[in-house]
């Protein structure tokens, strides 16, 4: 992928070095309040609550009466700084001119947390056992950089256009804030069964999945991104974290009904509509 084309970002929060903090739940375990954010993340992003409250209670929701963790110095050469400042930049670029043109709404700029190990979010705790995640409560993407290494040996095999499709997935899911879908898909959740709800999640998932293929059509457009065989390693992640694919590997079988992402194949399905037709219309996943 030939990134360096893209603008730079000043959206990025680099948290590496700093550790997880403190926490506002105490020695006895978490809190009611936050209980209630770290379900609010999950209806939202599908996450198990027991991995969110395992990372909550490691790293806390907040900080009370204890001072900010050391920030480690940033280095602005820093490869994977760099490299996700552009990524970043070029969603901004992309999203600011896509968004009001098809869809009439003014794009607001999202900020890219990078951690490594564990840190605070506004949805609660965030630790390296999490996928990337966005939390509509601050309007940030959570990633901890430690997933792209996990990317190479397990999720397809890498590639800074992999990379790029994850980042770009999770904007998708603050593409889908902005337009009000999060909050009517939380309505909707809370009341039908879970079944239902996984369901209602498949889509979102799906959707953010088209939507980082209509910024990849436009950031093609804009800057040639694209090289040879960058859609075929972004097709492999998109196979590599498929609900089917990991469930499999995780207990020998899927089952379809607590499926929260989607299989492989719908995946590669949604972002290659994203990617061919460059239309936010064309993710319509709630009518198909």
């Amino acid at each position: 992928m030939e990134y360096e084309n893209m603008p730079q970002s000043s959206n990025i929060e680099d948290r590496r070095g700093q550790g997880g903090g403190g926490g506002a739940m105490g020695a006895g375990g978490l809190g009611i309040g936050a209980i209630i954010v770290i379900f609010a993340i999950s209806y939202f992003t599908g996450i198990s609550p027991q991995v969110l409250m395992s990372g909550a209670e490691m790293v806390g929701v907040g900080t009370h009466n204890q001072a900010p963790p050391q920030t480690a110095p940033v280095d602005p050469n820093d490869p994977a700084r760099k490299f996700l400042s552009r990524v970043v930049g070029g969603t901004e670029a992309v999203w600011s001119e896509v968004l009001p043109a098809q869809a009439g709404v003014q794009y607001q700029p999202a900020t890219l947390v990078i951690y490594d190990g564990a840190t605070r979010s506004g949805c609660g705790g965030a630790q390296s056992a999490m996928v990337p995640f966005y939390c509509p409560i601050d309007k940030k993407v959570y990633l901890d950089t430690s997933f792209f290494r996990d990317m190479k040996t397990k999720y397809g095999g890498g590639g800074d256009f992999a990379y790029s499709y994850v980042v770009a997935h999770e904007i998708g899911h603050h593409v889908q804030d902005l337009l009000g879908i999060l909050d009517k898909v939380d309505n909707l959740k809370q009341q039908v069964s879970q079944t239902q709800a996984n369901a209602l999640s498949v889509r979102v998932e799906l959707q953010a999945d088209c939507l980082a293929g209509v910024w990849a059509n436009h950031a093609n457009a804009k800057w040639k991104i694209l090289e040879p065989g960058d859609i075929e390693r972004a097709m492999a992640t998109a196979a590599a974290i498929g609900d089917d694919r990991l469930q499999t590997a995780a207990r020998g079988y899927a089952v379809p009904d607590s499926f929260t992402h989607g299989s492989s194949a719908m995946r590669q399905q949604w972002l290659t509509t994203g990617l061919k037709s460059g239309d936010i219309n064309s993710c319509n996943t709630f009518s198909n």
